[in-house]
């Protein structure tokens, strides 16, 4: 049992990194950096946790270098990761979040230094601030606000790197930026969400193959509480930010399988993903 447990090193993710844009694709600089960032991010320990092989968490990460010049990266940072859905081999994807605003500074083999309470490179912070959001979804779909303690992470390096003058850390930097997520995960405004990951996850999903019926039930009564959110605050970040993840998932959900009532459901979804109605007219009732 004991060489099946690592020393907290929670992710099996994979980093690519694509510098077509730069037109110097080939250059060994870029093949060094995803070298060094896959290694940054699988082997670094980001909780105290103890981690079963089978518990790590599944993600990649997509850099799409657009400039590069005198150790200046310019590009976006593409993250999605997925969690098991109990007694099948699906993997239900959990957080999918385009990073626009991705600027750093890299000499090639310079060391990845992670620190939870100071600035060390933007890059360090902005992976470990998405390693961290990755880490608290996935714990709050399998137990109720348990992804708290990551969050808090998230937010405390975005304080830190605000100060460093990057894009993508302030208020000012537009509403898709690391400062509104995190801002809409821990805010009490959409507390729903996290209710939601929860519920849709754990109460919903995981019973889908011995309880198919009672599943699609509860994972319609889990996005039913979106609505609640969405009265109070319309069309937020993190509802975009959710709905970007799954759309394709509830479509298939519901267009499949034992049949359950939808109508509302449907009209709810309308309302509150107008960007997603295409998938909406094609659930199957």
């Amino acid at each position: 049992m004991f060489s099946t447990i690592s020393n907290s090193q929670e992710l099996d993710c994979e980093v690519v990194v694509e510098a077509r844009q730069t037109g110097n694709e080939n250059l060994q600089i870029f093949k060094t950096l995803q070298t060094q960032l896959s290694e940054f991010v699988n082997n670094t320990s980001w909780t105290n946790k103890p981690i079963r092989q089978n518990e790590k968490i599944n993600c990649t990460m997509f850099i799409n270098i657009s400039s590069y010049e005198n150790d200046i990266f310019q590009g976006t940072l593409q993250i999605q990761s997925s969690r098991p859905v109990y007694n099948s081999s699906y993997n239900s994807p959990t957080y999918n979040f385009n990073d626009k605003n991705l600027t750093f500074s890299y000499q090639e083999f310079q060391n990845f230094t992670f620190n939870k309470n100071q600035f060390e490179n933007n890059l360090v912070s902005v992976i470990a601030f998405h390693v961290y959001v990755i880490l608290g979804i996935d714990a709050d779909t399998f137990s109720l606000n348990s992804g708290t303690d990551s969050f808090i992470q998230a937010q405390k390096i975005l304080g830190y790197s605000q100060q460093k003058g990057y894009r993508g850390w302030g208020a000012g930097d537009g509403l898709q930026s690391r400062y509104y997520l995190i801002d809409n995960i821990l805010s009490t405004t959409y507390r729903e969400f996290r209710n939601v990951m929860y519920d849709y996850h754990l109460k919903g999903l995981d019973r889908l193959v011995s309880e198919p019926k009672a599943a699609k039930e509860a994972i319609s009564k889990a996005l039913m509480l979106l609505r609640q959110m969405d009265n109070r605050r319309p069309n937020s970040y993190i509802l975009r930010v959710f709905f970007d993840t799954k759309a394709n998932e509830i479509l298939d959900i519901f267009s499949g399988g034992p049949k359950v009532p939808v109508t509302n459901l449907i009209s709810t979804l309308t309302n509150i993903a107008p960007n997603h109605s295409d998938k909406w007219r094609n659930i199957s009732f």
